[in-house]
């Protein structure tokens, strides 16, 4: 065989069995990619996003849309010819595997973490949509989960009321923790609760409940980084009781990240006109009770998704602005925003058309 043909024929093979090896041998990488966008004024899978009752509500004809990503499954392996090839797309992204899944963490897992989070992202949103709106929301600290196998566990319970630790008044879910933490290990902490049931009853009633209880334990031993602390084995929330119903109707969506759109959203359907004055207005971020607008994962492929779907504007928490300013789709201008108020006060300019003072993101922030 002749040198020529023998070393095109090694080539061959050479390229062959490399493209081989990358189809068939796994690497410790996911994906990312844009998701669907849903308009929180409109409709999804028949019937509306938003519904509220026992409040009067506007017409809202705009565009509020929420963002999602669209990331590989926990299982799922993706070879080397797939990560190159997200690499180099541009409506993708390439992050270590255990970025999305830490720590061994499984996809169902990781899915009731996400429920979970979006439960409260949207519990979260109409108390910061009904503050904006000088509408009062009774608001109070409750044992939000208690570790199986620790102190708590039989004690104390989810959806109990804590009113006080060792006496002291609790006013938010980290006053629990700093009065657990003034203990040693095996030292006991008595919690003043409201028991879940008669709080329950209470709301049903749409009283304020009043009967307490004491309940004494003993604190453990938590090895938090090689420092010693006591706890009780529970984690702390807040619940509100709300005026009047407002219903959030979005399945299979999960994280805290639609907070800020869900509050607009409830903003606009409670108060007359447009809030985007017929722009096409999408965003993202994390909400917290008291308005305060936070940074969230995976904001290139939201920005690539709201364009796609038509957004002009996008609403993005000030913390991801830098990453979103390095590849901004063309036609999108990525607005910044720190808090409901900062998104409103955007709002007011873009159904002006004023848009010259915008605060706009930049790769500086």
């Amino acid at each position: 065989m002749p040198r020529r043909t023998a070393t095109m024929l090694a080539s061959t093979l050479m390229l062959i069995a490399l493209l081989c090896a990358g189809v068939l041998i796994p690497v410790p990488y996911a994906e990312m990619s844009p998701g669907p966008t849903v308009n929180t004024l409109g409709e999804h899978d028949g019937e509306p996003v938003l519904q509220i009752s026992g409040h009067k509500t506007y017409p809202a004809d705009g565009h509020l849309n929420m963002t999602t990503v669209r990331v590989t499954s926990a299982a799922y392996r993706m070879n080397l010819v797939e990560a190159v090839y997200g690499w180099l797309a541009h409506d993708s992204k390439i992050v270590p595997h255990d970025t999305l899944y830490p720590d061994g963490k499984t996809e169902e897992q990781s899915t009731q973490e996400n429920a979970e989070e979006f439960s409260q992202s949207q519990e979260s949103a109409k108390v910061a949509a009904l503050k904006e709106l000088g509408i009062p929301v009774r608001s109070w600290v409750i044992v939000s989960t208690v570790v199986k196998g620790s102190p708590a566990e039989g004690r104390l319970h989810a959806g109990d009321v804590i009113k006080a630790v060792d006496g002291a008044a609790v006013k938010q879910p980290a006053d629990v923790a700093k009065l657990v933490t003034k203990h040693k290990p095996g030292e006991k902490v008595v919690f003043t609760v409201v028991p879940a049931k008669e709080q329950a009853a209470a709301e049903k009633a749409d009283k304020t409940a009043t009967r307490t209880q004491d309940v004494t334990i003993t604190t453990a031993t938590s090895d938090d980084r090689g420092a010693k602390r006591a706890i009780v084995g529970i984690s702390a929330g807040t619940d509100h009781t709300f005026p009047f119903s407002i219903d959030i109707k979005l399945a299979d969506v999960g994280g805290p990240s639609a907070g800020l759109m869900f509050a607009l959203g409830i903003y606009d359907k409670l108060t007359p006109g447009d809030l985007t004055g017929g722009t096409f207005v999408a965003g993202t971020g994390t909400i917290d009770d008291d308005g305060t607008v936070g940074p969230i994962g995976g904001v290139e492929m939201k920005t690539v998704g709201a364009r796609d779907k038509g957004a002009r504007y996008f609403l993005t928490p000030a913390d991801n602005c830098a990453a979103a300013a390095k590849d901004t789709p063309d036609g999108l201008t990525l607005v910044k925003v720190k808090t409901i108020g900062d998104a409103l006060d955007a709002l007011k300019d873009i159904r002006s058309g004023d848009t010259a003072a915008l605060p706009r993101c930049t790769t500086k922030g």
